[in-house]
């Protein structure tokens, strides 16, 4: 057995078919497809066949907890509702960022470090941001004018 696998090995497989190649026969193109072709077909037997198929489109539930026949009047009044608990979120959310920041101010001047001097260039490096928005355009309405306008839609919808 050991004998058998001693004469087939790649190596010689390379040699038979380059001493083939370099022989002057009309054959050697057949030779070079068929070695091509066997090589092709041994490939194939170890490629899985599988055929993927397009899975099938999802079935969309729309859930609604709110009622399809709502006035304008009361979906305002609703969106209005919503809007003062995110603006309550956000000042609570503002204060417990502000308080973070005066015990980090605390944190640095108990450590000995210049507060104010940080403080002072992070607030340039804000206003030179903001210039720079403002000058590529890029700088949409102010708090101030989203805020009245909210108050405004709001007041529109209470009458």
């Amino acid at each position: 057995m050991k004998r058998f696998f001693r004469r087939i090995s790649p190596k010689h497989a390379a040699q038979d078919f380059a001493s083939q190649w370099r022989a002057e026969t009309p054959y050697r193109w057949h030779i070079l497809g068929v070695a091509m072709a066997m090589t092709f077909a041994i490939f194939m037997l170890f490629i899985p066949k599988s055929v993927r198929v397009a899975p099938a489109p999802p079935e969309v539930v729309y859930i609604s907890t709110l009622d399809e026949n709502r006035t304008d009047a009361e979906i305002i009044a609703s969106n209005c509702a919503n809007q003062k608990l995110k603006d309550d979120l956000e000042a609570r959310l503002a204060q417990q960022e502000e308080a973070r920041k005066e015990a980090y101010a605390a944190l640095g001047r108990a450590t000995f470090i210049d507060v104010d001097e940080m403080q002072a260039e992070i607030e340039a490096e804000q206003a030179a941001a903001k210039a720079a928005a403002e000058a590529a355009g890029e700088v949409g309405p102010s708090e101030k004018e989203v805020a009245q306008s909210v108050e405004e839609y709001c007041a529109r919808a209470a009458g």
